[in-house]
């Protein structure tokens, strides 16, 4: 039963992080580039501070879940490797995140919708191409798990 608990949270947390990361990718990444700049630095910021909690206990939960899972399965040793495969794939989520994208948000953070650096266009290119590798890794994690 406690297999089945686990299992049933991993497959929730895996699948959760990789498809909030899919529709940010697909959908909310090109609306920025859709609406005037100081509509996307506001919605941008915005966004940021709703996702930090939710984002972060998806990631914890996809690493840990996986893990556990890994513990409690007695059978399989494929099941096992692609358990750990998910978290590990979980945690290089979090660490693009953490390192990648963390501190570009935190650069964006002190932009004025009216006044923005000359440089904007590269610094957010920057920050989509880790938020391109992210999105692989969490849909690899979800994918290693199930």
């Amino acid at each position: 039963m406690q297999t089945t608990i686990c299992k049933f949270v991993a497959l929730l947390a895996t699948g959760l992080l990789s498809g909030a990361f899919m529709y940010g990718f697909l959908n909310v990444v090109p609306t920025f580039y859709e609406v005037p700049l100081n509509v996307h630095l506001i919605y941008r910021v915005q966004l940021m501070r709703h996702n930090g909690i939710t984002m972060q206990t998806l990631m914890g939960l996809s690493f840990i879940t996986p893990i556990w899972y890994a513990v409690l399965c007695k059978g399989s040793r494929a099941a096992k490797s692609f358990a750990i495969l998910a978290a590990c794939m979980a945690l290089a989520t979090f660490l693009i995140t953490r390192f990648g994208n963390v501190p570009i948000n935190q650069v964006i953070k002190t932009w004025l919708p009216s006044n923005h650096p000359a440089n904007w266009e590269a610094v957010l290119q920057r920050w989509d191409t880790f938020n391109f590798i992210r999105t692989l890794t969490a849909v690899a994690c979800f994918i290693s798990f199930i």
